[in-house]
């Protein structure tokens, strides 16, 4: 059986993008709960999700672990599974992981762009590396089966994270630093150091991850991937969109900014354009997973390779790092 693992979204949900994940054959969908949110607001965020589970039964299904997809799957609904782009849930205390782990966490940034108390973002001019907390943190997170995601990281900071973890860990939506020089890409030795280690990560759909942005084309995209997997093996891949279908443009202050700046920053890239770029015409949602199989193909990739990048791979680390650490 084959899966489609998208292991990234940020969208402003409603059943018009539930019923486009079912078109689009989406099996499971890792969404963005928090960004800068404190325990108690996550949790109310937590509640609202029930709240669609509850409305959407025929649609979408909570996500606790990888078995939850061949179930959705066999239904015909979607997976949701939980994760944070910032350490911010758990606040200062560590404790904190186990519970929101509990609660239905499965993935969680060890920073956003900024420094965090665990590590440093990609935005910082300096990278000191983790923290005393972070080390901790990745100890915990590793024993109660919460993934570590350096999607935001800078570049020392995701390589002793990569090394000191005893589990796999993610980049769960970004490209290569070397096809687009973005902040948020990474270099070879952050992927490698990810990938030699067992982690995954998802190539990212989002306009200033990839080459002409908005203008980039299907053909560049597949030649990215065919040019990364030749590097660090296929195995190592998958989709992580970014996809931030129909929010407002107000939303992405919230997602730069927070609560820890008064000045606006809408991010690279995107100085004199605030707002969402626009999404690749052969990517515009959900419906368009398709596309990526037909651009791989025409790559010549196996069947096999293009069932693992779509979302055999996700299932399978999903499979092996969503449990407590055993003995």
């Amino acid at each position: 059986m084959s899966y489609r693992i998208d292991c990234l979204q940020y969208a402003n949900w409603s059943e018009k993008i539930f019923r486009q994940m079912r078109e689009g054959g989406v099996d499971a969908v890792h969404v963005t709960v928090a960004y800068h949110e404190t325990f108690r607001e996550t949790v109310l965020n937590l509640e609202a999700w029930n709240r669609w589970f509850e409305l959407y039964p025929d649609l979408i299904v909570k996500g606790q672990l990888a078995s939850d997809i061949d179930v959705a799957k066999d239904k015909g609904k979607t997976a949701v599974f939980f994760g944070f782009q910032n350490p911010s849930p758990i606040e200062d205390d560590i404790g904190l992981v186990e519970i929101l782990h509990t609660l239905g966490a499965r993935f969680m940034q060890l920073s956003y762009n900024n420094q965090s108390l665990l590590a440093t973002g990609c935005y910082e001019a300096e990278d000191p590396g983790l923290t005393r907390m972070g080390r901790q943190v990745i100890r915990e997170m590793n024993r109660v089966g919460l993934v570590i995601d350096m999607s935001h990281s800078a570049d020392r900071s995701t390589i002793e994270a990569a090394d000191l973890s005893q589990r796999p860990i993610t980049i769960t939506h970004a490209n290569p630093h070397c096809w687009q020089p973005a902040l948020r890409n990474k270099r070879d030795e952050v992927i490698r150091a990810v990938t030699q280690n067992g982690g995954i990560m998802g190539f990212s759909l989002y306009p200033h991850h990839l080459m002409n942005k908005s203008d980039c084309t299907l053909e560049s995209f597949c030649d990215m991937i065919a040019d990364t997997v030749a590097k660090f093996g296929v195995e190592h891949f998958g989709i992580g969109s970014d996809l931030c279908q129909d929010q407002p443009d107000s939303i992405v202050e919230w997602m730069r900014v927070g609560r820890w700046s008064k000045d606006i920053d809408y991010g690279e890239g995107s100085a004199n354009a605030p707002g969402f770029p626009a999404m690749p015409d052969w990517f515009r949602d959900n419906r368009d997973f398709g596309n990526i199989e037909t651009g791989l193909r025409a790559k010549g990739f196996s069947d096999a390779e293009i069932a693992g990048l779509l979302g055999d791979n996700w299932y399978r680390f999903f499979q092996s790092n969503f449990t407590p650490q055993t003995a």
